[in-house]
Formats: C-alpha cells, structure tokens, sequence
C-alpha cells in the first residue's frame, strides 16, 4: 500500500477517538473499547501485525492501566480521607485567607504546586493531586480538572526528575548512527543537555502564557458572564506567576541539566506567588467567585460534590496539620526519586513485578508498586489518618476506603481498553511489513513539509502525547525521526537539536488531551463521563502552545525575523481572541 493510505489507516484510531469522545460526547467508557476494537481490526486486517503481538501490547496496556489506576486510587483515598478528617474545611479557609479570588487560587495550585508535583512525579500526579484540592475548596469538578490539565504542559518536559528528556528523548536518540555522524564531535551527553536547555527555553517563550490562559478558561466556560474577560482582569498576577515559575526553571535547566527545573520552578514559584497574594501585590482589585451551587450546570458538578461535609466532633484541624499530607507527598517523591540508594531499592528486580517476552514477543511490561506515586499517597493517607486522628471517628477510615474504591471503578473500564488500545497503535510495525501506525503518521506528515518541517514538530510531539498519554513515550517514538527529518532537510546538528526540543515541547503540550489523562484526573473528583467535553475544552490552550511553540522554532532555526513576528503574532491573537470572545452567559431560569 502507498503512503497516502496506510497514513489514512493508521489516522483511523485516532479519528475514532475524536469522533465519539469529543464530537459525539460519549463517555470514555464506551468510546475507548470501541476505539481498542478499530486499532485491533487495522492491525490484524491491514497492518498484518501478529496475533500475538496484538495480544502481548494489550496485555502490557493492561498493566499499565492498573499502574495508573492505583495513582488514581492513592489520590482519590488522600482525598476522601481528608474530607473524613475534617482537613478540606480547613484548607478551605486558609486558601481563601491568602485570596478569596478563585483565580488566584487556581494559579496557586494548580500551577504552582501543580507543577511542583509535576517536577517530582510525573504520570499524571499533578492532575490526581491538584485537581481534588480545587474541588475541596469549592471550585466545580470540572472547573478544577480543567485547570488541572491546562497546566499539564510547561512542567511535563522535566516532569518525574527529567524522565522525557532523560529516559524518552535518550532512548529515542543514543546510540544512533545518524545521530553519532551527525553532531560530530560533541559528547552525546553534552548533546542531550543541549537539547534540554533548548527544550526550556521554548517551553518558557510559550508557557509563561499559561497561567493567564487557564484563569481565562476558567472564567470563560465557569463564571456568572461565561467571559475570558474577567481572567483577563488578573493578567498582571497571572504573568507575574507565569515567570516566577518559568525564569528559575529556565535558570535551572540551563544550569544544573534536566532533572530538576519543574521542581526547583515550582518551589520558587509557589514561594513567591502566596507572598505576593498575602500582600496583594498585582491582585486585582474586583474578585472573582463562582456563583451559588444551586446554579452550576449539572455536568460540572462530580459525585464527590452531592456528599455533605462529615460532621467532626474532635477537635479542629489546624492548617499546618491540613498541608501535613501534602508536605509528605512532596517530599516522598523528591526523596524516591533523587536519593540513589532509596530509587535503586523501590526500582530492584526484587521490588519489581515484571513479565519479560510476552507470549514470546519482544515486548515486556513490569509494575514496580512502591516507586509508583500511588503508593506514596498511599502513605500520605495512612500518616492523615494518626495525624488527625481519625481513630477517634469510628467508621470514618473505613468510609474513606469505601467511597474511593466505589469512585475508582468508575475510570477502570475507559482506563482498561485506552492503554491497551494505545499499545496495539505503537507496537503494530512489530512483524509488519509497514512501520507502527504513529510513524506513518509522522512520515505522512513530512512527506508535505519540507523545510517547514519544524513548524510541525511540536503537533507530531503533541499527536505523540495524545495517543500514548506520555511526553516519555512519545519521545520514545519520534525523536530519531524529528532528528533524521532534520537531517534530510540539511538543518545542522544545533538547528536539529531544536527540532527534537520542538518535539518534546509538544509533546508536552499534549498531555492536556491525551485520554488517560483526563480519564484518571476525572476519577480523582468523581467526574466519570465528561471526557469528551473537556478534551474539547483543552484543545484551545494545546492548540496555543503548538502553534506558537512551531512559529517560535522555525524562528530560531532560520534566524528569520518572519517567523519572529509570526511567533508575536500567534501570542497576540491568542489573547485577542480571549479578549473579544464575549462567550454566552447562560440563559435565565
């Protein structure tokens, strides 16, 4: 088969996707096994890809399904459990003592500590941890998964101590021929930081944008007057924040290499933002609320939200006792993941549970339970537990337990045929005649780009993230070809090196949609079938951050003052839309 159809082909899964899951709105319930249906038939039928092979990647998919769920358990028994304390009542006053203004509590969280949890963790964590904090302290679900995911995006390159950059981008790269031809003499060590520091550097052009972006969002789809007008207002806070987060983590990257930035950004950020909000410096003077319960829209609104408050008999929760939790998560997962002897211990073969050649397939999958975050917020949970002394509340652990294990089986069936499915797209080149199902998408692609290739770096990146809901994985897949497309263009080694930060930085950008993302931050609230609207709802900050991240690119490799100005002008028409989108207010009861 000719390219042109075989790129048709292997499109297929992912037009399914969007067809039922952001068109037709159906619940990733439904949408996701249909999709694992059509990526298994093109495989068998058309790819020719093995029985086996599609066998062995489901059931890797399905391993790493339950890896995400038990992240997604962790988060939602931290959750429940501080609800049962009484802890959320406390963190709800003491959020609204540093602002009472729901955008700057969303900047705060979601993309300070957000990005802090980023930098540590990785997998999603941010949205698992962040997302439940906005909903205890009153924002809609969906408002707060939102905010959760949009901020998915500058922290993810140096997300889990640089594993994109370090992991995804090294395994795609080293070793390479062409890569090793290519940049001569320079160390491929020297050659990956290189690329890191590039990668930060775009990702700070693009990114110090997103916390504006995401109060915009929050006030457009949420607010009384559905505007992005009224984030708009915050636009001094929300820049000052966009760089107190950035400027380090540039600094850092730059300085110290890719482990640390989202880490060292977030702690120096949220340090700086929760000052400046105490004082009110650069605060807006009006302030923004959500309006009354009873008027929210019914698919804002999550299980966990219909629960009353427990009623506490103890006594109250101080809120150093209240962050306690979160104190603990943070450090748990700064201390598994740089001290040496404690990441090489959780990540030995004896911690390890790991199944090697599945069904006699290349193809290996392993769960290593107590490196996983969800086991440190499993921790976290037990500490909550003798900390506020919960044993004082009979029945009120055992409720925690019970209502997360309810909540949990809502994302499992979406979760348990998502991963699978994106298995069988990335491993149908194994005993094909045809290359996998993405990189005929990306040499379809290239096959029209021409030196204009970097301008779709960054959407092949994003692709990437949407189809294996990883920046790694998707720098895994596509950085050998972003460098070899680079190659055939005659770019040299420095100007491919930006054309593989491109590709990190979208893919990135594209953990804001990917569908186990907004499965399992979904699932941390008790917001099951709503996936589909709020895919279609980041869209609009992913499509920003690809566009702007392609003008800034072929900016920086041309040194042309076009496509500076093409950069500019993204960004401006960016926040001109926003600012001339009046929205709908909804229409009187």
């Amino acid at each position: 088969m000719n390219l042109g159809i075989l790129f048709l082909l292997a499109l297929m899964p992912v037009l399914t996707v969007f067809l039922f899951l952001v068109i037709l709105r159906w619940p990733a319930k439904h949408a996701m096994p249909l999709a694992y249906v059509v990526t298994v038939a093109i495989a068998l039928l058309f790819w020719g890809t093995d029985f086996v092979v599609v066998a062995a990647a489901s059931v890797h998919g399905v391993v790493t399904a339950l890896n995400i769920l038990f992240i997604v358990f962790g988060a939602i028994l931290l959750l429940y459990t501080m609800r049962e304390s009484g802890a959320m009542q406390t963190l709800r006053q003491g959020f609204t003592d540093i602002s009472p203004d729901r955008r700057i509590q969303a900047i705060i969280i979601a993309w300070m500590f957000g990005s802090l949890i980023e930098g540590s963790a990785g997998f999603g964590t941010p949205a698992a941890v962040a997302a439940p904090l906005l909903v205890a302290i009153g924002f809609p679900a969906m408002a707060a998964v939102l905010s959760a995911l949009i901020i998915q995006s500058t922290p993810v390159s140096f997300g889990a101590v640089g594993t994109p950059i370090l992991v995804g981008v090294n395994a795609g790269l080293s070793g390479q021929e062409i890569v090793e031809g290519h940049i001569g003499d320079v160390a491929f060590a020297d050659y990956l930081l290189q690329i890191g520091v590039n990668v930060a550097l775009i990702h700070t052009l693009v990114g110090f944008l997103i916390p504006l972006i995401m109060v915009g969002m929050l006030t457009r789809f949420f607010g009384k007057s559905r505007s992005f007008r009224e984030g708009l207002k915050a636009w001094k806070f929300a820049l000052f924040a966009g760089f107190a987060f950035t400027i380090p983590y540039l600094l850092v990257a730059w300085l110290l290499g890719p482990e640390f930035p989202s880490i060292v950004g977030g702690l120096v950020g949220l340090a700086i933002t929760v000052t400046a909000a105490k004082r009110g410096f650069l605060v807006p003077k009006d302030v923004f609320q959500f309006e009354e319960r009873s008027k929210w829209e019914p698919e804002w609104i999550s299980r966990f939200q219909d629960q009353p408050d427990p009623v506490r008999t103890g006594a109250a929760i101080t809120m150093f006792q209240a962050l306690v939790p979160y104190i603990v998560v943070v450090a748990l997962l700064v201390i598994t993941r740089t001290v040496e002897p404690v990441t090489a211990f959780l990540r030995s073969p004896e911690m390890t549970l790991a199944w090697s050649g599945i069904f006699g397939t290349n193809i290996n999958t392993s769960s290593q339970p107590l490196y996983l975050p969800g086991a440190v917020l499993l921790v976290a949970s037990i500490v909550t537990y003798f900390l506020h002394k919960m044993y004082r509340e009979k029945g009120a652990y055992a409720r925690a337990w019970a209502q997360s294990g309810k909540t949990i089986l809502g994302a499992s069936v979406a979760l348990i045929f998502a991963v699978p499915m994106v298995q069988v797209f990335i491993q149908s080149g194994q005993a094909s005649a045809y290359a996998s199902m993405p990189l005929v998408l990306a040499e379809g692609v290239s096959a029209v780009s021409g030196s204009a290739w970097p301008l779709y770096s960054p959407i092949i990146g994003a692709l990437g993230a949407f189809i294996a809901g990883s920046n790694t994985v998707s720098n895994m897949m596509f950085s050998l070809f972003q460098f070899a497309t680079a190659v055939q263009i005659d770019l040299t080694a420095n100007q491919a090196a930006f054309v593989v930060a491109l590709q990190a930085v979208g893919g990135a950008a594209g953990n804001m949609i990917c569908v186990h993302n907004v499965v399992a931050a979904s699932a941390t609230v008790g917001l099951i079938g709503r996936e589909g609207d709020l895919i279609r709802k980041a869209l609009i900050p992913m499509t920003y951050y690809v566009l702007a991240a392609g003008a800034l690119g072929m900016a920086i490799i041309y040194a042309a003052l076009f496509w500076y100005v093409a950069w500019v002008a993204v960004v401006v028409a960016f926040l001109l839309f926003m600012y001339f989108n009046r929205g709908r207010a909804p229409a009187a009861a």
